[in-house]
């Protein structure tokens, strides 16, 4: 704390801000990390994975009752364990199935224990592309878990760092990091890796970008998930906020802001949570960049008009424990969106799909297999959210902490 109040000092009276972030000095593609350059002299990193063959683990305990109930337990299955790389591709896949009848003969268990190889799941094309985009404080870090869960799927995933952010190049000014200056950045990398139909994954303020995404190439956008994203109304910076501050008292103030953050973002304040806060590189960006990025938040034309104009199918996922995001504020989107669904995850908070990434998985996998029905011209949106209750009810089955509506 101190150290930091002491470089704030020293920060007012040089009048430079410390603790940028640089890309770092390689620019050649390594573990699926490449630099691109969006403009001159601004240059983002990109997670970009093009996804190999995988050797999947599949365990399963199914249990059927004299009473007809069906009960499905994974005890590894593809949506939770853990998906091993192939390294040989030689290997040939196996399978076990033992049969146990109780003495009884009211229930009938069966124990599947299986290994095959994939090199996609269905719907993984590849015309498919999956693009992820974080919010203020954050990086493509936070994605880590989904990044790999889908890569290993057969899924091509991109995740850039935001310019400020990760180990993107961090511009001194703040016209940098207005709305519009950022949804360009986001446009140059969407139109470099764009495949013929592509998701996009928001989370908090990224839900934005997306948005804007959706709504410029609706051609291109074929489904769209917003985490944590708020409602449907036009964005303008607070005058009053603390964010408005001096950077250099920002700078003092960054261990209380983390700690707030970490208190607000998180359902639980735990060793667990400060870990994941630290690898996902979460509200870990420079004095300056954070004010010019909340003072950069004006797209009035953001409203709910705008919003309503979009067809594509969307997703919202909103963590019940979030302190940043009421409730109310995402079942307005969901009314005032033409095509969407809500869904709430009980025991998350705004940093849902770090806390809860196999729910959050597990939800957005079944969301990117899943195709509306559209033989029927005149099919209203209750019709299709039928269609999705059955695929709930199904999902209450596979999974023993269900995700609630």
């Amino acid at each position: 704390m101190l150290t930091s109040i002491t470089e704030g000092i020293l920060c007012c009276l040089t009048g430079k801000t410390a603790n940028l972030v640089l890309p770092l000095e390689s620019s050649e593609p390594s573990d699926g990390f490449e630099y691109v350059e969006v403009k001159p002299g601004r240059v983002l990193r990109v997670r970009h994975i093009v996804p190999d063959g995988s050797i999947v683990h599949c365990k399963r305990k199914i249990t059927v009752y004299r009473n007809g109930q069906l009960v499905i337990e994974n005890l590894g299955d593809v949506l939770h364990s853990e998906i091993l790389q192939c390294q040989d591709g030689d290997l040939e896949p196996c399978s076990t199935v033992e049969v146990e009848l109780a003495d009884y003969k009211d229930i009938r268990t069966v124990l599947i224990d299986s290994k095959r190889m994939i090199s996609s799941c269905k719907g993984t094309h590849s015309d498919v592309a999956l693009f992820f985009v974080h919010g203020v404080g954050g990086s493509l870090d936070i994605w880590s878990s989904q990044l790999d869960f889908f890569s290993r799927l057969g899924y091509e995933v991109i995740a850039p760092d935001l310019a400020g952010h990760g180990a993107s190049t961090a511009p001194q000014i703040a016209a940098a990091y207005t709305f519009y200056a950022l949804a360009e950045d986001l446009r140059a990398i969407f139109k470099r890796y764009a495949r013929k139909r592509n998701i996009l994954i928001g989370h908090s303020y990224g839900v934005s970008f997306c948005t804007f995404l959706a709504h410029e190439y609706p051609d291109l956008v074929h489904k769209v998930v917003m985490i944590n994203g708020g409602g449907p109304t036009a964005l303008e910076p607070s005058l009053c906020s603390i964010f408005q501050l001096p950077s250099c008292v920002l700078h003092c103030l960054s261990p209380c802001l983390a700690w707030s953050f970490l208190k607000a973002g998180f359902a639980r304040q735990g060793a667990k949570e400060k870990q994941l806060l630290k690898q996902g590189n979460a509200f870990n960006v420079s004095p300056f960049v954070l004010r010019a990025m909340m003072s950069g938040q004006y797209w009035p034309e953001g409203d709910e008009v705008y919003h309503a104009e979009l067809t594509v199918p969307i997703l919202l996922v909103h963590g019940m424990c979030d302190k940043f995001v009421p409730m109310d504020e995402d079942q307005r989107m969901a009314e005032i969106l033409l095509f969407a669904f809500l869904k709430v995850i009980e025991e998350g908070s705004h940093m849902v799909m770090m806390e809860c990434p196999e729910t959050v998985n597990t939800l957005l996998h079944e969301f990117f297999l899943w195709e509306p029905d559209m033989s029927r011209k005149g099919s209203s949106k209750t019709d299709t959210e039928k269609a999705i209750a059955a695929s709930d009810t199904l999902h209450t089955l596979k999974n023993s902490k269900p995700v609630n509506k």
